[in-house]
């Protein structure tokens, strides 16, 4: 992905740019039952550090900071209020809610920092991380945008990708909002499984899947022709939707490589390249499910057939 490389190509920048941790800017435990005084050390049971100290000296009072429990800026966490017993104070082991005030200073520092990316949303995460939304990719970052983490995101404890059900989330479109129209239609059996897919007619992926497709029955695709990998995708685009049978002259060309001759009409090629970009399509093949979720890339074959399973038994 073209964000991957030039994220790689700025980390090295970013990281020179993250504020060095001293020896002072310690951990305080997420497992201390109550609230240490004012410059009392803690010892640390969890994580690399060993000791801290408090760095109010005004007691329980409403703004009181303490160091960070979540990496090495101060600040980042709050201390909880509700404690066992009344007016007991503990550090809490749960992420703080971003308001917008954060988020949006984590927004304003991601641009600084990548100005030539343009920021759709920012989020804090329920893992104390936040996640920066640029087109359909998900960055994730600290509060300082100190650093910047792309790739799966792994709940360890219940090993979900949250990265992929976010994007999900992110990317959900009501299928009857689609222009099907803009697409070439193919259906086997009864048709009652219903999928759309963008692809472009150079895309190996696309191919793939298309093979996949092949003998699945009972499924409607409608296929939006999305040529944005080469530049004679134009043109093979066009030749296939002017066929006097599309569908057909899709299938021939990405499972048999036969393309149909040339030919001219109005396809409506940008058309289907406005709705990509709106729906935030950029790669090939991105698939689009009866009950809104999409999925970037060839699913293999047993989970693409369990998927449209499910949301037919839904209804969806």
């Amino acid at each position: 992905m073209i964000i991957r490389a030039w994220l790689s190509a700025l980390c090295v920048a970013a990281a020179a740019m993250a504020a060095p941790v001293h020896a002072a800017d310690k951990v305080i435990s997420t497992q201390s039952a109550g609230q240490p005084a004012p410059g009392e050390t803690v010892t640390g049971t969890s994580g690399s550090t060993t000791s801290a100290k408090v760095t109010s000296t005004s007691g329980p009072n409403v703004g009181e900071k303490v160091i960070s429990t979540n990496g090495p800026n101060a600040g980042e966490k709050v201390i909880s209020t509700s404690g066992s017993n009344p007016g007991e104070k503990v550090i809490s082991t749960a992420p703080a809610q971003g308001t917008s005030v954060d988020t949006d200073r984590v927004a304003t520092l991601f641009s600084q920092r990548f100005p030539d990316m343009t920021v759709s949303a920012v989020r804090r995460t329920p893992y104390g991380l936040y996640e920066v939304q640029v087109g359909m990719d998900l960055i994730y970052t600290d509060a300082n945008v100190g650093w910047v983490m792309e790739g799966p995101l792994i709940d360890a404890a219940t090993r979900r990708d949250v990265t992929r059900e976010r994007q999900e989330q992110i990317g959900a479109v009501s299928f009857d909002q689609l222009p099907l129209q803009l697409a070439v239609k193919r259906v086997t059996g009864d048709g009652s499984r219903v999928l759309a897919i963008f692809e472009d007619p150079n895309c190996g992926y696309c191919k793939q899947l298309r093979h996949t497709l092949e003998d699945l029955p009972n499924l409607t695709v409608y296929t939006f022709i999305y040529p944005i990998l080469a530049p004679d995708s134009r043109t093979k685009a066009r030749d296939i939707w002017c066929s006097k049978q599309p569908g057909q002259a899709w299938d021939d060309w990405m499972v048999r490589g036969k393309m149909p001759p040339s030919a001219n009409c109005n396809a409506p090629i940008e058309q289907v390249l406005a709705l990509g970009q709106r729906l935030m399509v950029q790669g090939t093949p991105t698939l689009f499910f009866a009950d809104g979720t999409r999925v970037s890339g060839a699913l293999p074959r047993d989970e693409l057939v369990a998927r449209l399973n499910k949301i037919s038994q839904k209804g969806g």
